[in-house]
């Protein structure tokens, strides 16, 4: 089509408003493309910060020394040991986030959100050097606000320390009424204790696995020391254990029940001191079950006495409490989370409840190979959505 002409015939200029919104459109284009580059630079940058690559020999870490930005890091730890290892991010005597159970050969990697500071890592045995983490601090750490409140979660802070407190009296308790058995040598009850007795332990394990010190002498894994089941510093529940339900002896299990009782006395004292944090509250719930689906269930670890299902009922009970305490927290934020958090739990109790039946009537407490395939499908499920907590909540793992 040509374009209109004038009385005289000649070709009409475009008005000077079109050549405007032409050129005003065409803008706002370039803008907008811009934009979306910027942002998906940003996003492509920041998905693919790359791991920071560890390994854990037989004497300690290479490299030694560490240091990485502050936010959310990624590390692959690999072992280069010849026995499983654990390796750990320590604030002081405080478990930041750990993988355990990382088998020779094999690597496994590690998520977590750190603010600026300097940590320990532990490396391998408990008797190996420790590595340093240097955390510097990064714009990334604080670009985005918290989306609840701290008036939100004060109620549930001191409800969940006041649980906390009561479930480590529980554990104290029945750990002197275990000790009192052993001493008057009554090893049926001993047993039957023994199970009992762990039950509080778990409940509040969430948070009190966070205390490096004090789980490296309650409840410790012997492949973590030199001599295995024989190193004189391997002491706590599964010490005693080995003694009732392997050698079926209480020789020598009187002071190894003292030193659990005034561990515990330790722990009670220290949870009354604990200052509670909103970090605490949000990430220990996903970070203990991530544990569990990633390094505990495969090990199985409690395999002598068979208290794997009770040590799981416990586990999700302390799971719950956290999970009840946070639900009016992120309903109001983010109620799909919260609805795809009820339902994972929810699957997950009644994947123990069938999987505790089967074992009752296999006339066995303990999960065989199959059934704990299942338990970690749960678990890891039930770990993805608690894992959504601090992003959801904007709260970081140190408690800001």
């Amino acid at each position: 089509m040509s374009a209109p002409e004038t009385r005289q015939g000649k070709p009409k200029a475009p008005s000077s408003g079109i050549m405007y919104l032409g050129v005003a459109g065409a803008t706002v284009l370039v803008l907008v493309a811009g934009a979306a580059f910027y942002v998906a630079t940003k996003q492509t940058r920041h998905d693919n910060v790359a791991a920071v690559s560890v390994a854990v020999t037989s004497k300690a870490c290479e490299p030694n020394s560490l240091s990485v930005p502050a936010g959310e890091r990624t590390f692959e730890i690999s072992n280069k040991s010849e026995r499983p290892v654990e390796w750990e991010v320590l604030d002081g005597v405080m478990v930041l986030a750990e993988r355990e159970n990382i088998a020779p050969g094999f690597k496994q990697t590690l998520k977590v959100r750190l603010a600026p500071g300097t940590y320990e890592v532990t490396c391998g045995l408990l008797s190996n050097p420790r590595g340093t983490l240097h955390v510097t601090p990064s714009q990334e750490a604080n670009a985005e606000p918290p989306k609840a409140t701290m008036r939100a979660l004060l109620g549930p802070m001191g409800e969940y320390k006041f649980y906390l407190g009561r479930q480590s009296s529980a554990a104290l308790r029945d750990a002197q009424e275990l000790a009192d058995a052993i001493k008057t040598g009554d090893l049926a009850k001993a047993q039957s204790l023994y199970i009992i007795a762990r039950q509080p332990y778990k409940r509040i394990e969430p948070v009190v696995h966070r205390f490096a010190d004090l789980q490296n002498t309650i409840d410790p894994v012997a492949d973590y020391f030199e001599k295995r089941e024989n190193d004189p510093a391997f002491v706590g529940y599964h010490r005693i254990e080995r003694g009732l339900f392997v050698t079926k002896s209480l020789d020598g299990l009187s002071p190894i029940a003292d030193r659990l009782v005034a561990d515990l006395t330790t722990l009670n004292e220290r949870l009354k001191a604990m200052k509670m944090t909103p970090g605490i509250l949000i990430d220990s719930a996903g970070n203990f079950t991530t544990q569990l689906s990633r390094d505990r269930l495969p090990a199985k670890n409690d395999s002598i006495a068979e208290t794997d299902m009770t040590d799981l009922e416990a586990n999700l009970d302390g799971i719950d409490k956290i999970v009840g305490l946070l639900r009016p927290v992120v309903k109001p934020v983010n109620p799909d989370l919260a609805h795809k958090i009820d339902a994972t739990l929810t699957a997950t109790k009644d994947e123990v409840a069938k999987q505790k039946s089967d074992a009752a009537t296999a006339s066995s407490t303990s999960a065989s190979p199959g059934q704990r395939k299942e338990l970690t499908a749960a678990f890891t499920n039930l770990a993805d959505a608690l894992n959504e907590l601090p992003s959801a909540i904007g709260m970081n793992s140190n408690g800001t």
